[in-house]
């Protein structure tokens, strides 16, 4: 994965000493700790997995932390602390090769994490192997063993490489509990038909994908030439292939334009994903999951009633149009809005367990 060097980081260090205490085994494993950080960067020699992350937060000073890692992945929003009052915080991380976008590059091996935030201050750290099993098991005890959510989807999902673009997929994880990790396989540029035929894709998403894993589904920017006979029968056939494996797929429809009408409306098919054949995307989709029983995420209603509450003006800060006059994709801003409106849906509809609520 890529790795972080004090070069290439931000002047802040951390706000405490790390602690020197002794690692313990889990599980037959080492626990990896401070060791292996420096200033506020931690790289961890290990292999391709999912890893539990504790840290413990705060120092003798008011601090405020929050931690991102791997290719620029959301995974412990900005959490404050008061002087001398340190909390414990976990989550559940995804290491994989490549590390962002599929077709991407491998980047270097390992985990790398940057402690970051307004008054960074890290007082320990511990990484430890996640055991995946089945949803809804349990260790001895009760504990919940961890599972993946995998994604399947194009550039407004996927993990960005560079600022100022971020895809919601690279923004969900902060907002999940520990036990459940997320595991991004967006690409940029891709359709249902290209993300059927490339073999780094799909054929590669499929083979892990585990009994009782969730898959997020989010494919039609790119299908603008696709005829609706063809773009039903390739939802089909994702939502097929993850029930082969015992998975759970879910349907997203897609996030909107920022194309408004004269009146303030997006009610038109730039906005909502009507191709240039007249396929209306969220239609079908909508009409894919009624068929099929899937669950359905409509993020197109979801994100076309908050862009238009916003208005043309300030719903500029979701989408990347004061940097780049973008109207499709989302900054870091409002990549971390639509994660939030994601997993919403998915506590409400009970597909995960509510945990973390706050981001920011």
């Amino acid at each position: 994965m890529r790795r972080f060097t004090v070069a290439a980081l931000t002047a802040a260090t951390l706000g405490t000493v790390l602690s020197a205490a002794p690692a313990q085994a889990h599980h037959g494993r080492p626990t990896l700790g401070p060791e292996n950080c420096a200033a506020n960067a931690c790289h961890f020699d290990v292999p391709t997995g999912t890893y539990d992350v504790t840290v413990r937060l705060g120092g003798d000073s008011a601090a405020s932390t929050r931690i991102t890692g791997e290719t620029r992945r959301a995974l412990l929003p900005e959490t404050a602390t008061a002087a001398g009052e340190p909390v414990v915080r976990s989550f559940t991380v995804n290491v994989r090769t490549p590390e962002g976008e599929p077709t991407g590059p491998d980047g270097t091996p390992g985990l790398d994490l940057v402690i970051g935030g307004s008054a960074p201050a890290l007082a320990d750290i511990r990484v430890t192997p996640a055991f995946p099993r089945a949803l809804g098991s349990v260790r001895a005890g009760g504990t919940p063993m961890a599972r993946q959510i995998l994604l399947v989807g194009d550039s407004t999902v996927c993990d960005q490489p560079g600022d100022p673009y971020s895809g919601w997929g690279q923004q969900l994880p902060q907002y999940l509990r520990k036990g459940l990790s997320v595991a991004n396989h967006a690409d940029s540029g891709e359709s249902t038909v290209s993300y059927l035929a490339d073999s780094r894709l799909w054929a590669t998403v499929q083979p892990r994908i585990r009994r009782g894993d969730l898959v997020l589904i989010q494919l039609a920017h790119n299908d603008k030439q696709t005829d609706e006979a063809t773009y039903r029968a390739n939802l089909e056939t994702l939502v097929a292939g993850v029930r082969e494996k015992g998975g759970r797929p879910v349907l997203v429809t897609p996030i909107v334009r920022r194309w408004f009408n004269a009146d303030g409306t997006l009610d038109n098919n730039t906005a909502l994903l009507v191709n240039g054949l007249g396929v209306d995307h969220p239609a079908v989709t909508r009409s894919v999951a009624a068929a099929h029983d899937v669950p359905l995420i409509d993020l197109t209603a979801r994100t076309k009633a908050l862009v238009e509450s916003l208005g043309p003006e300030a719903s500029k800060a979701l989408y990347l149009y004061n940097e780049k006059r973008d109207n499709t994709h989302t900054s870091v801003h409002g990549a971390t809005v639509y994660a939030g409106l994601v997993r919403d849906e998915l506590v409400a509809q009970g597909l995960v367990p509510a945990g973390r609520t706050r981001v920011g």
